[in-house]
């Protein structure tokens, strides 16, 4: 994920100016933008602040893995741990360019959501395979509950 990533945005750099989409009109577009802020442009500005979280979420991520998820063994499944490479993943990705440029490289731009980049993506995907989990998680236990 972090190598797709990163060749994505480095190929979009080499291409493209700040500013430029692909096409010019459209609901999907490629257009390069330099995001100061989180996910999908939230908290934009915030470059620093957002590197110390990302850097600190990362290191969570790593230490739930670790030490933790033996904790947890209805959590230790094959599915979680794609949706904590795909957090992980995203997050590395989006922290060499806050660590390397100061800002994040986003280039998917469709329709009415701010311009994004893949990291963002696997960001997203990642959280919602994690949540299915502990929703389903939490709907068995209550059922075990009932019976």
């Amino acid at each position: 994920m972090v190598v797709l990533d990163q060749w994505s945005k480095g190929w979009l750099q080499s291409q493209m100016i700040p500013g430029q989409s692909i096409p010019e009109i459209g609901f999907f577009r490629l257009t390069y933008a330099q995001n100061t802020g989180a996910v999908f442009s939230i908290f934009y500005g915030r470059t620093a602040i957002l590197t110390y979280v990302s850097l600190v979420g990362a290191l969570l991520i790593m230490l739930y893995n670790f030490v933790f998820a033996r904790s947890f063994p209805t959590l230790q499944t094959g599915w979680n741990k794609v949706a904590l490479g795909f957090i992980l993943g995203g997050t590395v990705g989006n922290l060499i360019d806050r660590f390397s440029l100061h800002y994040v490289r986003d280039f998917i731009d469709v329709g009415p959501w701010p311009i994004f980049n893949a990291a963002d993506s696997f960001i997203v995907i990642g959280v919602i395979m994690f949540g299915i989990t502990i929703l389903s998680s939490f709907r068995k236990t209550e059922s075990e509950k009932l019976t």
